[in-house]
Parts: C-alpha cells; structure tokens; sequence
C-alpha cells in the first residue's frame, strides 16, 4: 500500500500541471533524448526569453492531469519515452517556433505534438502552428485586407470627382 505522504505528494503534482495545462494556450510536448547539457541550458534560456516554461514532467502525472481536465485520449499516445513540455502562456505559437529552430540548429530530439487551446495536435499540426507568422504579422494583413475596399472606394471616388470636377472647369471655360 502506498504511503499516505507520497500519495499526497502525488496529487499535488497532478493539480500542480493542471493548473499549468488550464493557463497555458500551447503546450508542445517532445523527445529531448540526445541533447547534450549545453544545448539543454541554450533551449531553456531562449524559451525563458519568449515566456515559454520548459519542464520535465513523468508521463503518469500528465496522464492523469489530462483525465482529470478531459483532455482528449488521444494525448496518451504522446506520452511514451521521455518528454518535456513547453508552455506557452502568453503566446501559443512561440513554443513551436523555438522547438522547431532548435531542431533545425541541434538536428536532435524530435516534437511528438501537443495541446493548441485544449484540443489535442499531433506534430504535424505543430509544425504548422511553428509555421505561422509573428502575430503582429497577422494582425497588420487582417488590416490590410479590411483596408482593401475601402481604399479602393476612395481612389474611385476621387477620380470620379476629378473627372467632374474637370469636366465642369471645361464647360465654364466654355462659356
């Protein structure tokens, strides 16, 4: 039987993650395996830099954190061999983008997936989300495309009163 103290440890650990999991909009999930001490330090100090939390977590603690926030099942197939965890708190993308540089730069360890605003992504799908642009980037095109017609109406509305305009300069001068 397992000892009361360990076993209070424990679900303090699990609420401790759920907590992390219910803030975080991104957690990417992935094998650190072959990365050496140095490149361990490099990884965390650029994720502290974006406000990304890296941590290793045991599997079992996750698993269960996820039942517990029915989190999708499909999570626990991630779970398998070592993994750490990156949290992105206050931007979703930034942990995908540095682990997918740091796997470019390092050519080690590999993103297994991770949750996006509690739906469950396979690597794929973060790989992809790593793909997007800044979200100033995004931000300056959704206005650029609102613009768009507006614009394009006050250009037309423009020539059109400069052809007026000159059409009835012309019929004064005529006169």
């Amino acid at each position: 039987m397992a000892n009361a103290s360990i076993l209070a440890m424990k679900e303090q650990h699990v609420a401790e993650i759920k907590d992390r999991l219910t803030r975080a909009q991104s957690v990417v999930m992935f094998d650190y395996r072959g990365l050496t001490v140095d490149e361990v330090t490099a990884l965390r100090v650029e994720m502290r830099k974006a406000g990304v939390e890296y941590i290793v977590l045991k599997n079992t603690m996750v698993e269960r954190a996820c039942r517990e926030l029915n989190i999708d099942e499909s999570v626990h197939a991630m779970l398998k061999g070592p993994s750490a965890f990156a949290f992105g708190y206050d931007d979703a993308v930034a942990p995908a983008k540095i682990l997918k540089d740091s796997i470019k730069k390092f050519k080690k360890c590999t993103i297994k997936g991770g949750i996006v605003d509690g739906v469950v992504t396979d690597a794929q799908g973060i790989d992809a989300l790593a793909d997007l642009p800044p979200r100033e980037v995004l931000i300056a095109r959704m206005l650029g495309s609102m613009m768009s017609p507006i614009t394009g109406l006050a250009i037309a509305l423009d020539q059109l009163a400069k052809k007026l305009g000159g059409e009835a300069a012309e019929e004064a001068a005529a006169e």
